[in-house]
């Protein structure tokens, strides 16, 4: 073998990952985590059929920042404990979720929202529900 041919067969520096993101089925739609470095952060696509909602929930760690790619949705957020603020969200429409801000996602139509969020050890288990319409475990009263 040349020495152009064990330098091509030798990786130097930083390498790619290629990969499929995973797929979950949800009650509400489905969700593709594409990104997940445990410790730092993970990015999820999440589709919600019109009409449906994800669990009115918290987090007590996790860090998120949502936005709406595509539909009409409805947010609702606050704190725990507190009132909430609905505000109507489009394409392109943004909101920021720190620990412990109450939240739900409503789709108005069918939708498509990216959600990243820090991917702190148990980051998968950090939700806290107050309501979930679909009866999952972990759903406490507030």
């Amino acid at each position: 073998m040349s020495d152009s041919q064990a330098r091509a067969t030798v990786p130097v520096g930083p390498c790619a990952t290629v990969y499929r993101a995973s797929r979950q089925d949800k009650p509400w739609g489905h969700e593709e985590i594409y990104a997940v470095v445990d410790g730092s952060y993970a990015g999820k696509v999440i589709h919600v059929s019109a009409g449906q909602s994800l669990s009115l929930q918290y987090h007590e760690h996790k860090d998120e920042t949502i936005c709406l790619l595509s539909g009409e949705a409805r947010i609702q957020h606050g704190p725990v404990g507190g009132e909430l603020e609905t505000l109507a969200f489009g394409p392109g429409d943004t909101i920021h979720l720190p620990p412990r801000v109450v939240h739900r996602v409503t789709a108005i139509t069918d939708i498509v929202f990216a959600e990243t969020s820090t991917a702190a050890p148990g980051w998968r288990e950090d939700v806290v529900r107050l309501e979930d319409a679909y009866g999952r475990a972990g759903t406490s009263a507030p």
